[in-house]
């Protein structure tokens, strides 16, 4: 797919997205959105986005519920997969939350936005000039359902550290499931990394804090 690359060197502003833009502010919803664009998204693997694919799959007026064209159209349909991942979470047990996102994440992947061409070509509308802020929405609001998902209630400063972290995880647990993602093995395995490599860091700050305390300091 042309410009997918481009994703990876956005993985960091899309993390700082979150913080930037806070929540982001969601796109109209209805029963007759969601059921257009759930029959879109049916054949967009092979067909794409486009208005025209639109009005053949679920009926000749159905472009006049997006106004906005393709761009509006994976914009609603990101949107409903937020929302089917989080009532497709709600089973989880898992009593950590480290993996409780771990799960969510893996979901969405595996059983909630299965077709990766769908995803290649959504993302190829969203890479098109001028929609980068469009990109950063969606983004921002995928990152905060899987929190939402996985059962986190964090607030203020903390709320806006983790969906930093986050957005950079999931920016390149995409990028490999895109590349990789008939191996279901692989990219849970990728994942386990990026996610290691969060806890370690938080743990060396902890440690770096500690040393730094004045109590610490005039001790030693």
């Amino acid at each position: 797919m042309n410009g997918i690359g481009a994703v990876a060197g956005l993985a960091g502003r899309l993390a700082g997205c979150a913080l930037a833009c806070g929540v982001a502010a969601r796109p109209e919803r209805s029963l007759a959105r969601d059921e257009a664009v759930c029959r879109l998204g049916a054949v967009a693997g092979e067909r794409g986005w486009g208005v025209d694919v639109l009005r053949e799959v679920a009926g000749p007026d159905a472009d006049l519920l997006f106004p906005g064209g393709s761009a509006e159209l994976v914009e609603a349909w990101f949107d409903l997969s937020d929302r089917i991942m989080i009532d497709a979470a709600r089973g989880l047990d898992e009593p950590r939350l480290g993996r409780r996102v771990r799960a969510v994440i893996l979901l969405r992947l595996g059983a909630v936005t299965p077709d990766r061409d769908a995803v290649r070509r959504a993302l190829a509308v969203l890479l098109a000039p001028g929609h980068a802020g469009l990109l950063a929405r969606v983004m921002a609001r995928t990152v905060d359902a899987i929190w939402e998902a996985a059962g986190d209630h964090a607030t203020g400063i903390t709320r806006q550290t983790k969906r930093m972290s986050l957005g950079t995880i999931y920016a390149q647990v995409l990028l490999f499931w895109l590349a990789r993602g008939e191996d279901s093995a692989a990219v849970a395995a990728f994942l386990d990394r990026r996610l290691a490599g969060v806890v370690r860091l938080g743990r060396a700050k902890q440690a770096l804090l500690a040393r730094l305390r004045p109590g610490r300091a005039q001790a030693a």
